[in-house]
């Protein structure tokens, strides 16, 4: 069996000036010189490197802001429980899915089209629980 090494590529967003930086190869994504010829450095805390399993976003909006709860909902309980809320401005929020696209568009090229089921008419609940009142 010939195994397939497979590079990681992690993508970094600075959402303020909406440069894209590759981890892997420190170069910016947008061919900009860094004068100073900083790097970047990014702790990440025990507890949240361990990271949390999403299948259910909430996205709400006001003129300022826009939140993002992250939470995950099992087959058969009516209940999601957020496990992470990201509050970022209008123009972070824009950056965030112009890098969300690119992230897809890179992991399409590398492992083939994602593809989503059959879609039907959107319900608030991922695996269309009825509310009867049964456990």
């Amino acid at each position: 069996m010939i195994q397939k090494k497979t590079t990681i590529d992690k993508l970094l967003i600075n959402l303020s000036t909406c440069q894209l930086v590759n981890l892997s190869t420190q170069k910016t994504m947008d061919n900009q010189n860094n004068p100073q010829g900083q790097q970047l450095q990014i702790e990440v805390a025990p507890d949240v490197a361990q990271g949390v399993y999403a299948n259910f976003a909430i996205i709400s909006h006001t003129s300022s802001e826009f939140v993002v709860d992250l939470a995950s909902m099992l087959p058969g309980v009516p209940k999601a429980v957020v496990r992470s809320r990201v509050i970022l401005s209008p123009e972070h929020a824009k950056r965030l899915a112009m890098a969300l696209q690119e992230n897809i568009a890179r992991y399409e090229r590398e492992f083939g089209k994602i593809q989503l089921p059959n879609r039907q008419p959107r319900t608030i609940s991922p695996f269309n629980i009825k509310n009867s009142g049964e456990a």
